[in-house]
């Protein structure tokens, strides 16, 4: 992507699992805006939802284990060896890539290290996000907020992070704790960080694996509640190491 007299090298990151209405044409969207690659990777879908995102020009990662931290790690660990910026979105058509060059750019121009989309803060179709998914954002938020002083208003999967500061933070979690572990790390790593509002539609085809299962809803809460309690201790522990 360029920037006025700067190029970096984006690396789009989307992970999925039958998400062959939607992901079509998010592949097509986020080449057009500029992005150098797209990955697509894909957790095991029973449809064809490799073969679209294929189709229209994206690099197609298997990982065979399920898991949303464990496709994000995937991916990057397949991103190119030239990518300065990696960049993340959901494949279920929710998430705009329209948003991408204004991220993209916050970081490129030194205002940020860490950009997140916030879908609180942006437009949201009528039904686009559960009230599970807004009250478990602003709680993680708030949590943030009182430890470390730094205020989140979502866990939005609309994110960029230069590719050596991801490297640095250590990321773990292998499940839906990835968001959380990530802007938990950001922060414990005083980096600065910038939320930019973007629209959230309703997505485009296939099953919520979370906000629209309420069982699946209940589990993915205790994981973000035992991932923030974990990571908070371990942090701790981590900066007391270092003193």
């Amino acid at each position: 992507m360029r920037f006025g007299d700067v190029t970096v090298f984006v690396s789009l990151i989307i992970p999925c699992l039958n998400e062959a209405a939607a992901i079509g044409a998010l592949v097509r969207d986020g080449l057009a805006r500029g992005v150098d690659e797209v990955i697509v990777v894909d957790g095991g879908s029973t449809d064809r939802t490799s073969a679209h995102a294929a189709e229209v020009g994206a690099r197609i990662v298997g990982e065979t284990q399920r898991g949303y931290g464990r496709a994000c790690a995937a991916g990057v660990s397949a991103v190119h060896p030239q990518a300065d910026i990696i960049a993340f979105i959901d494949g279920d058509g929710s998430d705009s890539p329209e948003f991408l060059p204004a991220i993209i750019e916050s970081i490129v121009s030194g205002r940020a290290d860490f950009v997140m989309g916030s879908r609180v803060r942006g437009r949201r179709e009528r039904g686009a996000l559960s009230p599970q998914q807004i009250a478990a954002g602003r709680i993680a938020g708030l949590l943030i907020r009182t430890l470390h002083g730094i205020s989140f208003t979502d866990m939005s999967p609309y994110r960029a992070i230069t590719r050596k500061t991801l490297a640095r933070l250590g990321m773990r979690e292998t499940t839906y704790g990835w968001n959380l572990e990530m802007q938990m790390r950001v922060v414990a790593a005083k980096l600065r960080t910038l939320e930019i509002p973007v629209d959230c539609r309703r997505r485009l085809g296939g099953v919520s694996k979370v906000s629209g299962n309420p069982f699946a809803a209940g589990v993915a809460a205790w994981v973000i509640a035992s991932t923030f309690l974990r990571l908070e201790f371990e942090l701790r522990r981590e900066a007391d190491l270092s003193c």
